[in-house]
């Protein structure tokens, strides 16, 4: 495994931890070769960095790995980059790792079982989809195709928004001392949990909302009248309200927590498709859109190049025939493999 890093000192601890095994003093050299690569950088600086290694040429399937999507995705599509080379690239992010950076921090076992959203192109290259999607997997990790917009809007509610809240609380909390000498009382697991990832990494965080502003911003509202609510109903009194609101709660967390990934039985849907630039992204974001898992997939290319089939494992019960009408919707054959377990 090959790396680069414009700070010799990380590039150097790197090494030293096996996380490379070679270092080298620039991108197109560390990219000689390769077939994939995983661009690993604050979200500010991802579009610049993913174009450089696009422009570095071969057959290597670019992907990154910010916790926002559709500026580095924009970038690539507008950047004037050959055909091949934007077929090349699949936006990436993995939710796994937590408050704490830098590659001291790292572990073998980080991605293991670890959700790794995909957010190709409309002209990702098939072959290069599945090659990213193996190698992802061999990892550990679950991957799963989404729509850059999608993934954006989602992340601003699961991840943003409670970074910006855990930085208010702990605000709010600190400004509420009488003055500098005062001690914060001791405080309960609520709290802590609550502000764990308050101030981490100031800059990272920084392009992350800003990177996804009007997502976050439109969360924020949304919480904001949320708060208003539950403020009136304090103001008035209203126990029932109270008592019902913290009852849904606990329901739609419930349903949060006991959401299962792999969602039952695992069955093979066979794809019969034309062999064009984006068809595998087409198939496989409308499958994740339409909530079913695809636990793994295969691409069945034709002698001629110019067809071909794609196996997709999905989850679930009755995911499977769900698929095969989604994709005739779509305008390509499909059916059940029978014998899957």
């Amino acid at each position: 495994m090959s790396g680069f890093d414009p700070d010799q000192g990380a590039l150097a601890a790197a090494q030293e931890r096996g996380a490379v095994d070679d270092a080298f003093a620039s991108a197109e050299e560390a990219l000689e070769g390769a077939e994939v690569c995983f661009v690993c950088a604050p979200v500010g600086v991802l579009p610049e960095l993913v174009l450089t290694a696009l422009r570095a040429g071969g057959d290597c399937v670019v992907s990154d790995v910010g916790s926002t999507k559709r500026a580095v995705v924009e970038a690539v599509a507008s950047s004037g980059l050959a055909e091949a080379d934007r077929e090349r690239f699949v936006g990436g992010h993995p939710l796994a790792g937590a408050e704490a950076a830098g590659v001291e921090h790292s572990r073998p076992e980080l991605f293991e079982g670890a959700t790794w959203y995909l957010t190709p192109i409309e002209r990702t290259s098939g072959l290069l989809y599945e090659r990213l999607y193996r190698t992802v997997s061999a990892l550990g990790a679950r991957p799963e195709a989404i729509a850059a917009g999608v993934h954006d809007r989602v992340m601003a509610t699961v991840s943003h928004l409670p970074h910006v809240l855990a930085n208010v609380l702990a605000n709010q909390a600190a400004g509420a001392l009488v003055d500098d000498a005062q001690r914060l009382p001791a405080t309960g697991p609520s709290f802590r949990d609550a502000t764990r990832v308050a101030g981490a990494n100031p800059r990272l965080w920084r392009d992350i909302l800003l990177s996804n502003s009007d997502a976050v911003a439109a969360e924020l509202d949304a919480f904001g009248a949320a708060l208003e609510r539950i403020s009136a109903d304090l103001r008035l009194g209203d126990a029932g309200a109270l008592e019902s609101w913290i009852g849904r709660s606990r329901v739609d967390r419930r349903r949060l927590r006991e959401a299962d990934v792999a969602g039952g039985p695992v069955t093979e849907v066979r794809v019969s498709v034309p062999n064009r630039p984006g068809i595998v992204a087409q198939l496989a974001l409308a499958v994740g859109d339409a909530g079913v898992n695809i636990v793994d997939m295969a691409l069945y290319p034709a002698a001629d190049m110019q067809s071909g089939a794609i196996a997709l494992w999905v989850a679930g019960e009755g995911s499977a025939e769900r698929v095969v009408a989604l994709i005739g919707e779509l305008g390509f054959a499909a059916s059940v493999v029978d014998g899957n377990a």
